[in-house]
């Protein structure tokens, strides 16, 4: 590595810790939730703070979350080649392996793959339930996938509009992300 890559990527890392304390921050400042209140259809994006899915959800197709109660949550809604939105069942989905290797499943191969998924993936039936949880001193409402072991944390940011925070087991570093109510 040359001495300005070096130094380049330092500044990467502390531009993403940096975003890191700003989004941990934003969602500890955030309002908590009850599941009631966030049962629809909700359009989502990645919030960087340099976590390996920063921005892959989207290059695959992830569109967002339904919610159609306490027992009914759609954790990974995808938009099909011909713009269907249609739910995928999370444990069909090699989320380490995303998270591992981001490169490959952000490649050619690895967008085709995901953009075949919906017709081999495609959810029956709900994946995961809402629950109302403590995390990092606030309780509001949690997302629990049933399949993986991943838990969504959401608050209210603003009216129609939650941060979210996934934790995942065996990975210290949260993923955020940011849902919009769709119409």
């Amino acid at each position: 590595m040359r001495p300005q890559d070096s130094h380049a990527a330092g500044r990467r890392q502390e531009r993403a810790r940096a975003d890191l304390a700003s989004a941990l921050a934003a969602f500890d400042g955030a309002d908590p939730v009850r599941p009631e209140e966030i049962v629809g259809r909700w359009r989502g994006g990645g919030l960087p703070t340099g976590h390996p899915l920063d921005g892959m959800l989207e290059r695959l197709g992830w569109w967002g979350k339904a919610f159609a109660g306490p027992e009914d949550a759609d954790p990974l809604l995808f938009s099909t080649l011909r713009g269907r939105v249609v739910p995928l069942d999370p444990a069909l989905v090699p989320l380490r392996l995303v998270v591992a290797a981001p490169r490959l499943v952000g490649s050619r191969l690895g967008r085709l793959a995901v953009a075949a998924a919906p017709r081999f993936a495609e959810a029956r039936g709900p994946k995961a339930r809402l629950r109302v949880v403590e995390h990092r001193g606030i309780v509001s409402t949690a997302m629990i996938y049933d399949a993986l072991p991943i838990v969504d944390h959401f608050r209210a940011i603003a009216p129609g509009r939650l941060i979210g925070l996934m934790d995942m087991r065996d990975d210290p570093r949260p993923f955020f992300f940011v849902l919009e109510r769709a119409g």
